[in-house]
């Protein structure tokens, strides 16, 4: 089946264009070309400067590789094994400001590192390469294993990859190729309150 996007109103190219592939060739990612994505990420946008953003990642083939593999539920497992880098993404949940000693609760730690995937996925877009976003990952033995302190949140796991090509794919795995769709604008915006369709 062909899914092709149309946006409902004019959009940069590059935003319909980018997609989140499962299946992936194995292929070397050299650390400049990796070190980028997360460059793009560094430059993302945050409250006050904060940049909340951490990431911890492997190169596949590296040691410490099966070790961010072994944290992804076992769907994941099969699929990201043949991506070329993973990274675990934190978020720091607290904040110490420049007038105080004192940590204070910082309440856009998640959506500001929302925002640095996003730059780190279109930046991989641009570069020829694919980010995956992992929701289903073993979070407490990420914390664990990883030593990640409790100021910081596991929030989700990212695969890096160049996609693999059609032909190497079962009729299944073609299927869940194609790109996904979005809801319609009316269904996501309101102008002035809460919508009442969005009560369920």
């Amino acid at each position: 089946m062909s899914v092709s996007r149309h946006s409902e109103h004019a959009v940069a190219p590059f935003l319909l264009a980018r997609r989140s592939p499962r299946y992936f060739q194995q292929a070397l990612i050299e650390e400049h070309v990796l070190l980028s994505l997360f460059e793009a990420a560094r430059w993302a946008p945050s409250a006050s400067n904060s940049q909340p953003w951490r990431f911890i990642y492997a190169r596949n083939g590296t040691p410490h590789w099966p070790r961010l593999l072994g944290l992804l539920n076992e769907k994941n497992q099969v699929w990201a094994a043949n991506s070329s880098a993973l990274i675990v993404l934190l978020s720091k949940t607290r904040q110490r400001k420049a007038d105080s000693d004192t940590p204070t609760p910082l309440r856009t730690h998640s959506l500001d590192t929302g925002a640095a995937w996003l730059s780190l996925a279109l930046q991989a877009e641009y570069a020829g390469w694919h980010a995956h976003a992992i929701g289903g990952l073993d979070r407490e033995r990420a914390r664990t294993e990883l030593e990640v302190p409790d100021d910081y949140q596991v929030e989700i796991a990212i695969a890096i990859g160049q996609k693999a090509e059609p032909a190497s794919l079962s009729a299944e795995e073609l299927e869940r190729e194609v790109p996904t769709l979005r809801a319609p604008l009316e269904a996501l915006i309101a102008e002035g309150s809460f919508a009442p369709q969005w009560r369920e």
